[in-house]
């Protein structure tokens, strides 16, 4: 239930701001919209305030707002909404705001949610030593629990992720100097790294210098000031961009695997309910994480998708006529079965790590 529970809140979440931002431009352009729904299919709960029916569907897989003349193929003529107000009669450029929207808000959720988690606090780890390997390149070097990594070749080290990083940085070229503090007192300490072979964010196995500790309990809180909150919400949210666009490319060129990287909504909705128990800060950092995937998948170049538009009026800015009739609709056709057979792809890998554990 936990579960469940946690899956609704994140989908609701993601779907309302994403259809949020196209409904809001529509309004300020003066587009008649005619419905906002969370959801598709028939609606469980639906309420008309002014032109638009506000409404709940039966499933909660997307959302939609649906506005007056968006679909210059819809046969539909109403009469109560004036016909200037139509999304067709607008301007190219005011038509690709809205549609562009929707991602916009995506991203903007997602710099929201890391802003006010900087300002809140955003907690690490303390560099401090919980174990040391018997025998591994610290322990020759007389590196003991609970002492608290300051330096690595001379560089600061603040939180636990410095030391990977840096030691990273400083490869397996001979011995590293590594200051600590132990009770009270400095200490110069030379350590030699050995490679040992482990996997990156991706999955992928490379070679990292490695001296045979792990990392201790302890915790700390970095808070950010006003505009400091703001500048880590834009980079977290560029970097969680970044990191997408690489895994992306990694699947085209098959350097890692699709089925093994690729999820659905069974994915979700597990980590969903596993961030829940988890706590606030990762629960809502897994639905800014999400709304980033969402902003970039829909503006993927597929029809149907909000990239599809855009693709859509693209080319009607070059050739100066709409897509209309036949061609539009075997593109949407086409993107459409794109769409449902990379959904089925994704349940399949969901169903295949069920059965593997």
């Amino acid at each position: 239930m936990i579960t469940i529970l946690a899956f609704i809140i994140v989908l609701g979440v993601l779907i309302f701001f994403h259809e949020l931002g196209h409904f809001i431009v529509a309004k300020l352009s003066g587009v008649g919209v005619l419905k906002f729904s969370l959801g598709f299919g028939p609606a469980l709960i639906k309420k008309r305030i002014g032109e638009t029916q506000y409404q709940v569907a039966a499933f909660p897989l997307g959302g939609y707002v649906k506005m007056l003349g968006e679909d210059p193929d819809d046969k539909e003529k109403l009469t109560h909404i004036d016909p200037r107000r139509s999304f067709a009669h607008k301007r190219l450029p005011v038509k690709a705001a809205i549609v562009f929207a929707g991602p916009l808000f995506n991203f903007v959720l997602a710099v929201v949610v890391y802003t006010t988690i900087a300002w809140v606090g955003v907690p690490y780890l303390l560099p401090i030593v919980g174990e040391v390997q018997k025998a591994s390149p610290a322990d020759r070097a007389g590196m003991l629990t609970g002492d608290r990594i300051h330096t690595i070749a001379k560089k600061p080290v603040a939180g636990w992720d410095d030391v990977a990083e840096t030691l990273q940085e400083t490869g397996a070229a001979g011995s590293v100097e590594i200051e600590i503090l132990r009770e009270g007192k400095i200490f110069l300490l030379h350590v030699t790294p050995t490679m040992n072979k482990g996997k990156n964010i991706f999955g992928e196995e490379i070679s990292r210098p490695m001296i045979g500790i792990t990392v201790g309990e302890a915790t700390a809180v970095k808070r950010y000031g006003p505009l400091g909150g703001i500048g880590y919400g834009f980079s977290q949210c560029y970097r969680i961009v970044e990191l997408t666009g690489v895994a992306f490319a990694k699947m085209i060129k098959g350097t890692i695997s699709v089925k093994e990287s690729l999820g659905g909504p069974i994915l979700i909705a597990q980590v969903s309910g596993q961030t829940f128990k988890a706590g606030l800060l990762p629960f809502v950092s897994l639905i800014a994480f999400i709304s980033i995937n969402l902003a970039i998948i829909n503006l993927l170049p597929i029809p149907v998708l909000d990239g599809g538009h855009l693709l859509l009026f693209l080319i009607e800015g070059i050739t100066g006529r709409p897509v209309e009739g036949k061609p539009r609709e075997v593109a949407q056709q086409i993107g459409l079965f794109i769409l449902v057979m990379l959904m089925l792809f994704a349940f399949y890998n969901d169903i295949v790590r069920i059965f593997k554990g």
